[in-house]
């Protein structure tokens, strides 16, 4: 039986980073390795991961539930991405009669329509001579678990 004590704590993490090699015999690891080795494990930068165009994102948070069935709920965080070109299927926020809506892009030749996730909800027709303002994309969708 191999022994706990020659099982390194942490993961290299990073370009460069020497992967070390694994002790011979049989091994397990279920864990997230020492908290007191950090010189090892890399901490994730939120912005790094989640923002392509850091000077072009926005947070914003959500109010109501027409987006409930594609899993934005109220009070949810939206990272929203004014650098991305809108296209069919995109969730967006737009700006409909002054005020910003999230809703699912629909295009379908000159048809554009912003539809809601929830059957509650109607969609809006863009059209009438007024122009859509796609406001930007939501890339990513932040929910908290706490009540």
């Amino acid at each position: 039986m191999s022994s706990f004590a020659n099982l390194p704590d942490g993961a290299p993490v990073g370009p460069g980073s020497a992967v070390a090699t694994p002790p011979s015999g049989p091994t397990a690891s279920a864990g997230f390795g020492s908290p007191g080795m950090d010189a090892t494990v890399k901490r994730i930068d939120l912005n790094d991961a989640l923002i392509r165009h850091a000077q072009a994102t926005f947070v914003m948070r959500t109010a109501g539930s027409a987006m409930r069935e594609a899993g934005i709920d109220d009070g949810d965080v939206l990272l929203v991405d004014r650098a991305l070109t809108p296209a069919h299927g995109n969730v967006v926020v737009a700006l409909v009669d002054g005020e910003l809506v999230c809703r699912r892009l629909w295009k379908h030749g000159q048809a554009v329509r912003l539809q809601a996730a929830n059957p509650d909800h109607a969609e809006i027709a863009v059209g009438g001579g007024e122009p859509l303002e796609i406001w930007g994309v939501v890339t990513t969708v932040i929910k908290s678990l706490l009540g």
